[in-house]
């Protein structure tokens, strides 16, 4: 049975989380103490669960669906992927490539948008994004990225619009207006260097949203990138919202992030895990957030599957750093799981007992927040332990 590791997943992915809202930390207090450095010694507050894409294990990711599921599940933050229309809106996508998640390849009318292009130094083939007016992407309907292997996910599949950032901090702002509690957005900023490089650049475009919107002014969000230019462009930017904060994030590789590749650098991803490259991304950043196998590797160096071993000192060097932590992304499928926790199941059989099991183990070690596909698992993890 096929494990899931780093090895498994393409780098196109890893490059390519008072009453008022204006004292909405009020609520719950728990996030205030979560997004807090002094959070990180004995006695902590528990860590946060991050809907990634939404609840993206049984609703097609990044629709309301996906929120909403996500939100009733209990979830902290909910992920919007955010990427370019043609138009300069941001809209939530896990990719500009939008073949896999749309049904854009069932309309006749958009067939000769099908184009070749190199995004973040990697060949890909597909409908983009940046080819489409937001007028257009309304048209279309978001299905689920794995088919039938995701078949509560699939059943919904064509029956939700692409969204908007504003859509998407309306509706979280709704949503924490109804269960009386807040829910914060941690946006990730997709391929910011190519989107720079075709005129359509991100970062300016999600602080004039953020402008525009009360929640986003006010309300916990965490921006999010693999790469390092624009966080360090945004960092003093967003000194004006207190409660918006930085999250780098990392896999365990010899890789250099998209812009420092871009710019002829030599810095990589490992590079960036030690303790004197912790150091230096607390200058501009508040969250590191690697892989999973970054904090606790597992599966073989050829992609085969493997079990867990030893805990990798990232966690303890990060909180030395002054950095809280976050991880990424527990799924329950059985592929996605070490090898000596899956079940006899198929691939992509749920293995629901296994993947609360590695989610606490995770957090016995002092993560700070971590992303999960289906936050209900992620809920049970962390209120089930004690302290």
């Amino acid at each position: 049975m096929a494990a899931w590791t780093l090895d498994a997943v393409s780098r196109r992915r890893l490059l390519a989380t008072g009453a008022g809202l204006g004292t909405a930390f009020a609520l719950v207090p728990a996030l205030a103490d979560a997004l807090s450095p002094a959070s990180n010694a004995a006695g902590r507050a528990r860590p946060l669960v991050i809907g990634h894409r939404g609840c993206s294990a049984l609703r097609p990711e990044h629709t309301l669906a996906s929120y909403a599921k996500a939100i009733e599940q209990g979830a902290d933050f909910v992920e919007p992927d955010l990427v370019a229309t043609k138009d300069g809106v941001l809209v939530a996508r896990h990719e500009n490539d939008i073949a896999e998640t749309t049904n854009v390849a069932d309309h006749p009318e958009f067939a000769g948008r099908r184009t070749t292009k190199v995004v973040d130094g990697q060949t890909i083939t597909g409908w983009f994004t940046e080819d489409f007016t937001l007028a257009e992407l309304k048209t279309l309907r978001a299905v689920e990225r794995l088919g039938a292997k995701r078949p509560e996910s699939n059943g919904y599949s064509g029956q939700f619009q692409l969204l908007t950032l504003e859509e998407i901090a309306d509706f979280v702002a709704a949503e924490s207006a109804a269960r009386g509690r807040t829910i914060g957005l941690i946006p990730e900023l997709k391929h910011s260097t190519y989107f720079k490089g075709i005129g359509l650049e991100l970062e300016p475009r999600f602080l004039d949203r953020v402008a525009a919107s009360h929640y986003l002014q006010t309300a916990p969000v965490i921006v999010q990138s693999f790469e390092v230019c624009n966080l360090k462009w945004l960092r003093p930017r967003i000194s004006a919202y207190a409660r918006m904060q930085l999250l780098q994030l990392t896999v365990p590789l010899d890789m250099r992030p998209a812009d420092v590749a871009a710019q002829g650098g030599t810095l990589t991803y490992n590079q960036m895990h030690t303790p004197a490259g912790l150091a230096e991304m607390k200058s501009y950043a508040d969250w590191v957030s690697p892989v999973l196998q970054g904090i606790i590797p597992f599966g073989t160096a050829s992609g085969g599957p493997g079990p867990l071993r030893a805990p990798t000192s990232l966690v303890r060097d990060a909180h030395a750093a002054g950095l809280l932590v976050s991880c990424w992304t527990f799924r329950p499928e059985n592929v996605f799981l070490p090898s000596d926790l899956q079940d006899k199941g198929d691939d992509y059989a749920r293995n629901d007992k296994a993947c609360i099991e590695l989610m606490r183990r995770f957090i016995a070690l002092g993560i700070d927040s971590f992303f999960t596909d289906d936050p209900a698992l992620g809920r049970i993890a962390v209120d089930g332990m004690a302290g």
